[in-house]
């Protein structure tokens, strides 16, 4: 039997889907022993769960502005300031 010490430094975790095919040996066979050949599973720290996210399922973005509006802004924009560069520089003068 082989014991390993763990080195707190190369703690990682998984987030694994809880209907994965195969269970978590599975997942672990297939997408973390390819990259880190001695890993290995604490099952004292295995936690089974479900994560909810609640901003993909509630969260309605607002609406957003026309083109139409926002160029309209721009152009009020710089009539506003069209000239102002040139009082500027004349009074600094």
């Amino acid at each position: 039997m082989v014991e390993y010490e763990p080195d707190p430094d190369k703690r990682d975790t998984e987030q694994i889907p809880l209907l994965e095919p195969g269970g978590v040996e599975t997942f672990i066979r297939r997408e973390v022993l390819p990259y880190a050949p001695d890993a290995w599973i604490d099952p004292a720290k295995t936690k089974t769960g479900y994560e909810i996210s609640f901003t993909r399922h509630f969260y309605k973005p607002p609406q957003l502005r026309s083109l139409a509006e926002i160029r309209a802004d721009i152009e009020a924009l710089e009539q506003e300031t069209e000239g102002l560069l040139d009082e500027i520089l004349v009074e600094t003068i």
